[in-house]
């Protein structure tokens, strides 16, 4: 009997090979943007889905194997919205500001961007990142 094929790769569900290879490049990548931003260690604890303080530290300071998909989600959605940023602002400070500036969008009722992306939920990054892409007139 000749062996099974393996089962087709989801693009959507990386492996744990690629969980292990994305880990550390995405923590080095959002903690980068989190200082642009000026985000404090609470604001950034919030962003990656609340992990416990003492792996919010390690993770900081390197010491990280595989982070949960739920969590490379949420960097994915951090990245997304810093790139759509950089591109709608010629200005880099102008890019990184612009998460604290109150908006009348209707995503954000007057809030600022970041008071969304605070709230906890993954959507809400998600719900940013799509108000972003569309300003600029595209998808990734």
């Amino acid at each position: 009997m000749p062996p099974r094929p393996a089962a087709p790769r989801r693009p959507d569900r990386p492996d744990v090979e690629s969980a292990d290879a994305l880990s550390g490049p995405a923590l080095r990548t959002f903690f980068r943007i989190a200082d642009a931003w000026r985000l404090s260690p609470g604001e950034q604890m919030t962003l990656l889905g609340g992990p416990p303080r003492s792996t919010f530290y390690k993770w900081r300071e390197g010491g990280v194997v595989r982070l949960p998909r739920d969590v490379l989600e949420r960097i994915s959605y951090v990245l997304g919205i810093y790139k759509a940023l950089q591109i709608l602002f010629a200005e880099p400070a102008r890019a990184d500001a612009w998460i604290r500036h109150p908006n009348d969008a209707p995503p954000f009722g007057g809030r600022t961007a970041l008071d969304r992306m605070l709230s906890g939920n993954v959507a809400d990054l998600y719900i940013v990142r799509q108000y972003l892409d569309a300003q600029r007139g595209g998808w990734p």
